[in-house]
């Protein structure tokens, strides 16, 4: 799966994008038709600690899913996100299986 990471106002250091690619790739468990991802890492000028937002998109056949989640530190989001995106997979594929 090819994965876009894209970081607003700073440079990502390339464990962070590894790491990335390691969450995502196992996406790929739980459907292989993952067309690809795009990744947002952003800051928050607030003086709230909890300030990273990730958002991925992952395109798949047939539509896309989206998630956005905030947290201290982007390791922690990219966990959150790779976790819902699994679920949200997950009932895409019950759904799909139910109509055949």
């Amino acid at each position: 799966m090819k994965v876009n990471v894209q970081s607003v106002n700073f440079n990502a250091d390339q464990k962070l994008i590894d790491f990335i690619q390691v969450k995502l790739d196992k996406l790929e468990h739980f459907y292989d038709k993952i067309i690809f991802a795009d990744v947002f890492l952003k800051v928050q000028n607030t003086s709230d600690k909890a300030n990273k937002t990730t958002e991925i998109l992952l395109s798949i056949p047939g539509g896309e899913l989206m998630v956005k989640k905030t947290c201290k530190k982007f390791e922690e989001c990219v966990d959150e996100c790779v976790s819902s995106l699994q679920r949200q997979i997950l009932k895409k594929k019950e759904k799909m299986n139910a109509h055949v």
